[in-house]
Protein backbone atom coordinates (compact mmCIF):
# COMPACT_ATOMS: atom_id res chain seq x y z
CA UNK A 1 0.00 0.00 0.00
CA UNK A 2 1.25 3.61 -0.99
CA UNK A 3 0.27 7.36 -0.52
CA UNK A 4 -0.20 9.61 -3.12
CA UNK A 5 0.69 13.25 -3.33
CA UNK A 6 0.45 16.16 -6.07
CA UNK A 7 2.60 18.90 -6.23
CA UNK A 8 1.48 22.24 -8.47
CA UNK A 9 0.49 19.11 -11.18
CA UNK A 10 -0.71 20.68 -14.52
CA UNK A 11 -1.66 19.71 -18.28
CA UNK A 12 -2.34 20.99 -20.95
CA UNK A 13 -3.12 20.44 -24.88
CA UNK A 14 -1.38 23.06 -26.85
CA UNK A 15 -1.99 25.79 -25.51
CA UNK A 16 -5.55 25.08 -23.63
CA UNK A 17 -5.04 24.06 -19.43
CA UNK A 18 -6.72 21.13 -18.73
CA UNK A 19 -5.54 20.46 -15.69
CA UNK A 20 -4.90 23.49 -12.94
CA UNK A 21 -2.39 23.68 -10.28
CA UNK A 22 -3.54 20.43 -8.44
CA UNK A 23 -2.60 19.61 -4.98
CA UNK A 24 -3.42 17.00 -3.30
CA UNK A 25 -2.27 14.09 -0.74
CA UNK A 26 -3.98 10.59 -0.68
CA UNK A 27 -3.09 8.58 2.51
CA UNK A 28 -1.99 5.04 2.43
CA UNK A 29 -4.84 2.96 2.52
CA UNK A 30 -7.19 5.78 1.83
CA UNK A 31 -10.60 5.40 -0.88
CA UNK A 32 -10.57 8.71 -2.91
CA UNK A 33 -12.88 9.88 -5.09
CA UNK A 34 -12.84 12.05 -8.15
CA UNK A 35 -15.80 13.90 -8.71
CA UNK A 36 -17.45 16.10 -10.93
CA UNK A 37 -19.54 16.95 -14.03
CA UNK A 38 -18.44 15.37 -17.52
CA UNK A 39 -15.89 17.41 -19.10
CA UNK A 40 -14.33 18.84 -15.63
CA UNK A 41 -10.87 16.92 -15.90
CA UNK A 42 -10.90 14.33 -13.32
CA UNK A 43 -10.25 11.42 -16.02
CA UNK A 44 -7.48 13.28 -17.63
CA UNK A 45 -6.17 13.64 -13.93
CA UNK A 46 -6.74 9.91 -13.08
CA UNK A 47 -4.84 8.81 -16.59
CA UNK A 48 -1.90 11.18 -15.30
CA UNK A 49 -1.17 9.11 -12.17
CA UNK A 50 -0.94 5.91 -14.40
CA UNK A 51 1.18 7.52 -16.47
CA UNK A 52 -1.09 6.61 -19.63
CA UNK A 53 -1.31 10.83 -20.06
CA UNK A 54 2.23 13.07 -19.72
CA UNK A 55 2.07 15.49 -17.02
CA UNK A 56 2.71 19.12 -18.26
CA UNK A 57 3.92 20.31 -15.12
CA UNK A 58 3.86 19.41 -11.53
CA UNK A 59 5.17 16.56 -9.67
CA UNK A 60 3.30 13.22 -8.79
CA UNK A 61 5.24 10.96 -6.22
CA UNK A 62 3.67 7.56 -5.09
CA UNK A 63 5.56 6.70 -1.63
CA UNK A 64 8.47 8.98 -1.54
CA UNK A 65 9.25 8.39 -5.34
CA UNK A 66 8.61 10.56 -7.74
CA UNK A 67 7.35 9.07 -10.38
CA UNK A 68 5.90 12.36 -12.95
CA UNK A 69 8.37 10.98 -15.65
CA UNK A 70 7.98 7.26 -15.21
CA UNK A 71 6.49 4.72 -17.79
CA UNK A 72 2.79 3.76 -16.97
CA UNK A 73 4.44 -0.23 -16.54
CA UNK A 74 7.06 0.68 -13.92
CA UNK A 75 4.71 2.77 -11.24
CA UNK A 76 2.79 0.21 -9.62
CA UNK A 77 -0.48 1.01 -10.40
CA UNK A 78 -3.32 -0.91 -11.73
CA UNK A 79 -6.57 0.34 -13.96
CA UNK A 80 -10.11 -0.94 -14.11
CA UNK A 81 -11.71 1.37 -17.22
CA UNK A 82 -15.18 1.57 -17.96
CA UNK A 83 -14.58 -1.04 -19.99
CA UNK A 84 -14.48 -4.17 -18.79
CA UNK A 85 -12.18 -5.02 -21.79
CA UNK A 86 -12.10 -8.86 -21.66
CA UNK A 87 -10.58 -11.15 -24.10
CA UNK A 88 -13.48 -13.13 -25.17
CA UNK A 89 -12.18 -16.26 -26.20
CA UNK A 90 -9.85 -16.62 -22.93
CA UNK A 91 -11.38 -18.11 -19.58
CA UNK A 92 -12.06 -16.04 -16.29
CA UNK A 93 -9.05 -17.92 -15.00
CA UNK A 94 -6.68 -16.77 -17.81
CA UNK A 95 -8.13 -13.50 -18.29
CA UNK A 96 -6.81 -12.75 -14.81
CA UNK A 97 -3.91 -14.45 -15.01
CA UNK A 98 -2.67 -12.67 -18.30
CA UNK A 99 -0.33 -10.22 -17.20
CA UNK A 100 1.11 -12.72 -14.70
CA UNK A 101 1.23 -14.73 -17.61
CA UNK A 102 2.93 -12.29 -20.17
CA UNK A 103 5.45 -12.05 -17.29
CA UNK A 104 6.48 -15.51 -17.25
CA UNK A 105 5.31 -15.81 -13.33
CA UNK A 106 5.80 -19.87 -12.44
CA UNK A 107 2.62 -21.56 -12.63
CA UNK A 108 1.69 -22.04 -9.09
CA UNK A 109 2.01 -18.51 -8.31
CA UNK A 110 -0.55 -17.26 -11.11
CA UNK A 111 -2.60 -20.43 -9.90
CA UNK A 112 -2.50 -19.54 -6.47
CA UNK A 113 -2.93 -15.56 -6.81
CA UNK A 114 -5.68 -16.02 -9.57
CA UNK A 115 -8.00 -18.37 -6.79
CA UNK A 116 -6.84 -15.86 -3.97
CA UNK A 117 -8.42 -12.84 -6.37
CA UNK A 118 -11.48 -14.95 -7.18
CA UNK A 119 -12.19 -15.95 -3.60
CA UNK A 120 -12.46 -12.42 -2.56
CA UNK A 121 -14.68 -11.44 -5.48
CA UNK A 122 -16.49 -14.75 -5.17
CA UNK A 123 -15.84 -16.12 -8.93
CA UNK A 124 -14.32 -19.22 -8.02
CA UNK A 125 -17.36 -21.46 -9.17
CA UNK A 126 -16.49 -18.98 -12.53
CA UNK A 127 -12.98 -19.55 -13.81
CA UNK A 128 -13.67 -21.93 -16.58
CA UNK A 129 -16.13 -19.44 -17.69
CA UNK A 130 -15.99 -17.39 -21.14
CA UNK A 131 -16.95 -13.60 -20.42
CA UNK A 132 -20.16 -14.02 -22.70
CA UNK A 133 -21.49 -16.69 -20.16
CA UNK A 134 -21.42 -13.93 -17.24
CA UNK A 135 -23.17 -10.92 -16.24
CA UNK A 136 -22.20 -7.25 -16.34
CA UNK A 137 -21.72 -6.95 -12.65
CA UNK A 138 -19.66 -10.67 -13.13
CA UNK A 139 -17.48 -9.30 -15.68
CA UNK A 140 -16.18 -6.20 -14.13
CA UNK A 141 -15.41 -8.27 -11.03
CA UNK A 142 -13.01 -10.00 -13.47
CA UNK A 143 -11.73 -6.83 -14.70
CA UNK A 144 -11.00 -6.02 -10.75
CA UNK A 145 -9.45 -9.53 -10.29
CA UNK A 146 -7.09 -8.91 -13.23
CA UNK A 147 -5.59 -6.17 -11.26
CA UNK A 148 -5.52 -7.77 -7.64
CA UNK A 149 -3.27 -10.62 -9.42
CA UNK A 150 -0.92 -7.82 -10.13
CA UNK A 151 -0.54 -6.85 -6.27
CA UNK A 152 -0.22 -2.97 -7.45
CA UNK A 153 0.70 0.02 -4.73
CA UNK A 154 -2.22 1.64 -6.12
CA UNK A 155 -5.41 1.09 -7.42
CA UNK A 156 -7.62 2.90 -10.07
CA UNK A 157 -11.12 3.14 -11.30
CA UNK A 158 -12.33 4.38 -14.56
CA UNK A 159 -16.21 4.92 -13.84
CA UNK A 160 -15.98 1.09 -13.94
CA UNK A 161 -19.79 0.76 -13.34
CA UNK A 162 -21.40 3.51 -15.63
CA UNK A 163 -22.38 0.92 -18.48
CA UNK A 164 -24.03 -0.89 -15.86
CA UNK A 165 -27.89 -0.81 -14.79
CA UNK A 166 -28.86 1.16 -11.82
CA UNK A 167 -29.58 -1.78 -9.92
CA UNK A 168 -26.61 -3.84 -10.41
CA UNK A 169 -24.53 -0.35 -9.71
CA UNK A 170 -25.65 -0.25 -6.01
CA UNK A 171 -24.77 -4.06 -5.73
CA UNK A 172 -21.48 -3.45 -7.23
CA UNK A 173 -20.67 -0.32 -5.33
CA UNK A 174 -21.25 -2.72 -1.90
CA UNK A 175 -18.27 -5.10 -3.58
CA UNK A 176 -15.96 -2.83 -4.05
CA UNK A 177 -16.21 -1.00 -0.97
CA UNK A 178 -15.68 -4.71 0.57
CA UNK A 179 -13.28 -5.20 -1.47
CA UNK A 180 -11.60 -1.77 -0.12
CA UNK A 181 -12.45 -3.16 3.80
CA UNK A 182 -10.77 -6.36 2.92
CA UNK A 183 -7.73 -5.82 0.99
CA UNK A 184 -6.93 -2.20 2.88
CA UNK A 185 -5.67 -0.77 -0.65
CA UNK A 186 -5.15 2.62 -1.82
CA UNK A 187 -8.16 3.53 -4.41
CA UNK A 188 -8.39 6.06 -6.45
CA UNK A 189 -11.78 6.05 -8.50
CA UNK A 190 -13.27 8.52 -10.91
CA UNK A 191 -17.15 9.36 -11.31
CA UNK A 192 -19.57 11.54 -12.32
CA UNK A 193 -22.02 10.30 -9.70
CA UNK A 194 -21.85 12.08 -6.56
CA UNK A 195 -24.14 8.97 -4.82
CA UNK A 196 -20.96 6.80 -5.36
CA UNK A 197 -18.72 9.56 -4.19
CA UNK A 198 -20.87 9.84 -0.87
CA UNK A 199 -21.36 6.21 -0.86
CA UNK A 200 -17.22 4.94 -1.21
CA UNK A 201 -15.34 7.79 -0.29
CA UNK A 202 -13.22 8.13 2.95
CA UNK A 203 -11.79 11.39 0.79
CA UNK A 204 -13.97 13.65 -2.12
CA UNK A 205 -11.62 15.77 -4.33
CA UNK A 206 -14.37 18.11 -6.45
CA UNK A 207 -13.04 19.43 -9.87
CA UNK A 208 -14.87 21.89 -11.82
CA UNK A 209 -12.89 22.30 -15.05
CA UNK A 210 -9.57 21.44 -13.82
CA UNK A 211 -9.53 22.79 -11.16
CA UNK A 212 -10.18 21.57 -7.45
CA UNK A 213 -13.20 22.96 -5.55
CA UNK A 214 -12.79 21.30 -2.57
CA UNK A 215 -11.23 18.09 -0.68
CA UNK A 216 -12.77 16.48 2.29
CA UNK A 217 -14.82 13.75 3.77
CA UNK A 218 -17.96 13.26 1.81
CA UNK A 219 -20.36 14.37 5.11
CA UNK A 220 -17.83 17.74 5.62
CA UNK A 221 -18.44 18.67 2.17
CA UNK A 222 -21.97 18.22 2.92
CA UNK A 223 -22.41 20.24 5.81
CA UNK A 224 -19.72 22.71 5.11
CA UNK A 225 -19.39 23.73 1.17
CA UNK A 226 -16.37 26.14 0.33
CA UNK A 227 -18.45 27.60 -2.48
CA UNK A 228 -22.08 27.23 -4.70
CA UNK A 229 -20.57 24.57 -7.25
CA UNK A 230 -19.75 22.48 -4.55
CA UNK A 231 -23.07 22.87 -2.17
CA UNK A 232 -24.95 22.44 -5.59
CA UNK A 233 -23.04 19.31 -6.72
CA UNK A 234 -22.90 17.28 -3.24
CA UNK A 235 -26.00 16.07 -2.41
CA UNK A 236 -29.05 13.97 -3.91
CA UNK A 237 -30.97 16.69 -4.58
CA UNK A 238 -28.80 19.30 -4.83
CA UNK A 239 -28.95 22.43 -2.86
CA UNK A 240 -31.86 25.21 -3.62
CA UNK A 241 -30.33 28.82 -4.09
CA UNK A 242 -32.55 31.85 -3.38
CA UNK A 243 -31.48 35.29 -4.38
CA UNK A 244 -31.53 37.88 -1.42
CA UNK A 245 -30.29 41.07 -0.07
CA UNK A 246 -27.98 42.32 2.97
CA UNK A 247 -29.99 44.70 5.36
CA UNK A 248 -27.09 44.48 8.08
CA UNK A 249 -24.74 42.82 9.33
CA UNK A 250 -22.35 42.05 12.68
CA UNK A 251 -20.90 39.85 15.05
CA UNK A 252 -20.67 37.02 11.99
CA UNK A 253 -24.25 37.39 11.37
CA UNK A 254 -26.24 38.73 8.06
CA UNK A 255 -29.40 40.44 7.97
CA UNK A 256 -30.74 39.49 4.83
CA UNK A 257 -34.07 39.57 2.80
CA UNK A 258 -35.38 37.13 0.26
CA UNK A 259 -36.44 38.74 -3.18
CA UNK A 260 -39.23 36.12 -3.46
CA UNK A 261 -40.17 37.59 0.50
CA UNK A 262 -39.46 41.23 0.91
CA UNK A 263 -40.23 42.64 3.89
CA UNK A 264 -39.67 39.69 6.29
CA UNK A 265 -35.75 39.62 7.40
CA UNK A 266 -33.83 37.25 8.72
CA UNK A 267 -30.39 36.50 10.13
CA UNK A 268 -28.22 33.71 9.16
CA UNK A 269 -24.65 33.03 9.73
CA UNK A 270 -22.10 35.20 7.34
CA UNK A 271 -19.36 37.19 7.13
CA UNK A 272 -19.61 40.56 8.64
CA UNK A 273 -18.79 43.80 7.07
CA UNK A 274 -20.83 42.81 3.68
CA UNK A 275 -21.73 45.93 2.37
CA UNK A 276 -25.45 47.14 2.79
CA UNK A 277 -27.87 46.29 -0.15
CA UNK A 278 -24.84 43.45 -1.64
CA UNK A 279 -26.95 41.26 -3.83
CA UNK A 280 -26.51 37.35 -2.36
CA UNK A 281 -27.33 33.61 -2.56
CA UNK A 282 -28.67 32.09 -0.08
CA UNK A 283 -28.51 28.00 0.09
CA UNK A 284 -30.83 25.38 1.51
CA UNK A 285 -31.21 22.01 0.97
CA UNK A 286 -34.24 20.35 0.37
CA UNK A 287 -35.00 18.65 3.73
CA UNK A 288 -35.19 21.76 5.43
CA UNK A 289 -37.75 23.47 3.73
CA UNK A 290 -41.31 21.86 4.63
CA UNK A 291 -44.87 22.34 3.03
CA UNK A 292 -47.10 24.89 5.25
CA UNK A 293 -46.09 27.84 7.37
CA UNK A 294 -43.95 27.11 10.78
CA UNK A 295 -43.19 29.21 13.20
CA UNK A 296 -39.59 30.66 13.35
CA UNK A 297 -39.31 30.10 9.46
CA UNK A 298 -39.33 31.59 6.71
CA UNK A 299 -42.30 32.18 4.74
CA UNK A 300 -41.69 31.73 1.03
CA UNK A 301 -44.93 31.76 -1.97
CA UNK A 302 -44.53 29.20 -4.45
CA UNK A 303 -46.31 27.43 -7.43
CA UNK A 304 -45.96 23.19 -7.57
CA UNK A 305 -44.60 22.03 -10.61
CA UNK A 306 -44.45 17.78 -10.30
CA UNK A 307 -43.94 15.36 -7.74
CA UNK A 308 -40.14 12.94 -8.25
CA UNK A 309 -42.39 9.89 -5.78
CA UNK A 310 -40.36 7.44 -4.57
CA UNK A 311 -42.60 6.21 -2.02
CA UNK A 312 -41.85 6.88 1.57
CA UNK A 313 -40.03 9.68 0.16
CA UNK A 314 -41.06 12.13 -2.13
CA UNK A 315 -39.28 15.01 -4.07
CA UNK A 316 -41.76 18.22 -4.89
CA UNK A 317 -40.33 20.56 -7.30
CA UNK A 318 -41.75 23.85 -7.66
CA UNK A 319 -41.00 27.61 -8.67
CA UNK A 320 -41.08 31.01 -6.77
CA UNK A 321 -42.14 34.15 -7.97
CA UNK A 322 -39.16 34.91 -9.59
CA UNK A 323 -38.55 31.75 -11.40
CA UNK A 324 -35.99 30.15 -8.91
CA UNK A 325 -36.47 26.35 -8.90
CA UNK A 326 -37.27 25.04 -5.39
CA UNK A 327 -36.75 21.17 -4.33
CA UNK A 328 -38.42 20.26 -0.95
CA UNK A 329 -38.48 16.97 0.01
CA UNK A 330 -41.48 15.28 1.68
CA UNK A 331 -42.23 12.85 3.86
CA UNK A 332 -45.39 11.30 4.79
CA UNK A 333 -47.58 14.62 4.73
CA UNK A 334 -50.20 15.13 1.75
CA UNK A 335 -48.28 15.75 -1.61
CA UNK A 336 -49.57 18.91 -3.64
CA UNK A 337 -50.77 18.77 -6.95
CA UNK A 338 -48.90 20.36 -10.16
CA UNK A 339 -49.76 23.95 -10.29
CA UNK A 340 -51.25 24.32 -6.99
CA UNK A 341 -50.05 27.43 -5.13
CA UNK A 342 -48.03 26.35 -1.99
CA UNK A 343 -46.36 27.96 0.99
CA UNK A 344 -42.89 26.93 2.35
CA UNK A 345 -41.13 27.18 5.35
CA UNK A 346 -37.16 27.29 4.96
CA UNK A 347 -35.42 26.96 8.04
CA UNK A 348 -32.84 29.91 8.60
CA UNK A 349 -30.48 28.00 11.27
CA UNK A 350 -29.61 25.40 8.19
CA UNK A 351 -29.45 28.36 5.37
CA UNK A 352 -25.71 28.85 3.50
CA UNK A 353 -24.82 32.67 3.06
CA UNK A 354 -22.57 33.12 -0.83
CA UNK A 355 -20.99 35.94 -2.71
CA UNK A 356 -22.65 36.96 -5.99
CA UNK A 357 -19.56 34.93 -7.51
CA UNK A 358 -20.32 32.19 -5.81
CA UNK A 359 -18.21 31.80 -2.53
CA UNK A 360 -19.24 30.76 0.75
CA UNK A 361 -19.81 33.17 3.17
CA UNK A 362 -18.33 32.23 6.47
Amino acid sequence: MSGIKLTGVSKSFGAVKVIHDVDIEIQQGEFAVFVGPSGCGKSTLLRMIAGLEETTGGQIRIDTEDVTRREASKRGVAMVFQSYALYPHLSVFDNMAFSLSIARRPKAEIDAKVRAAADILRLGDYLSHKPSQLSGGQRQRVAIGRAIVREPRVFLFDEPLSNLDAELRVKMRMEIARLHRQIGATMIYVTHDQVEAMTLADKIVVLKAGVVQQVGEPLELYRNPDNMFVAGFIGSPGMNFLKARVMSAAAGRLVVELEDAPGVPFDVPGTAGVPLGKGIFLGVRPEHIALGEREGSVPLKATAEFIEELGGTGYLHALTATGAEMTVECRGEERPHPKQAIRLSLDPKEMFAFSERGERLR
